[in-house]
């Protein structure tokens, strides 16, 4: 069976379908592109900043975030390392305040993802009531092998083909939407780490008295 002919045969539904297909790989390439990013360069860029600011080149390590500034994390240190002078607690604050900011960033569409694959289960649902009532109004019992029973196979074949189309969708969507929610919860647990590391050396700067640890404006 051709696409076209396929297409022909799921009936109404597959219009909706089709559309959520559409929508749900537009937003699966950005999120892929996305989360790419960040699992590429995230790690090195953390590494680098932690080591500038060990060493007490705190410019250093601002100019590394600020080049890096489309990186979550590196906003998040940003916002604390920006404050002039601030106490151990508000650095820490500062540090809470922007990861919480940047979590619908990281779980962006998910909503969506959700909606697709809540619905498109249901719309093959629909598809496969309206073949069945198709089926059936054009059943006559008396007309076996008659004219009215290629009506009664379209109307089966409607109802089997949306459903296929509908479960397909919200399978395909659920596998990466799943996927995403995985490095969603690797990426909050790496944020924790990484702050909590820039905390510590903040507060042994701190304790010793250190002056340098402030934003250079």
């Amino acid at each position: 069976m051709l696409i076209n002919q396929f297409f022909q045969a799921g009936g109404v539904v597959m219009w909706p379908l089709l559309a959520f297909s559409v929508v749900a790989i537009a937003l699966i390439i950005e999120r892929v592109r996305f989360w790419y990013r960040i699992n590429t360069r995230q790690h090195k860029v953390v590494r680098e900043v932690l080591n500038l600011y060990r060493v007490d080149n705190v410019v250093g390590a601002m100019e590394k975030l600020k080049k890096n500034a489309d990186l979550p994390i590196s906003r998040i240190f940003l916002s604390a390392l920006q404050l002039e002078e601030p106490t151990p607690e508000e650095f820490r604050l500062a540090l809470e305040s922007e990861a919480q900011a940047e979590i619908p960033v990281l779980k962006r569409f998910q909503n969506i993802f959700e909606t697709i694959i809540g619905l498109a289960p249901l719309l093959g649902l629909l598809g496969t009531v309206l073949g069945l009532i198709v089926s059936f109004a054009s059943l006559d019992i008396g007309d076996v092998g008659g004219t009215k029973t290629a009506d009664v196979t379209a109307g089966i074949s409607e109802a089997l083909v949306s459903t296929a189309s509908g479960l397909v969708v919200a399978i395909f969507t659920l596998l990466f939407a799943n996927t995403f929610r995985g490095l969603y919860q690797r990426q909050i647990a790496g944020i924790q780490e990484y702050a909590g590391q820039l905390e510590l050396l903040y507060r042994r700067r701190y304790e010793r008295g250190d002056r340098a640890y402030a934003s250079t404006r």
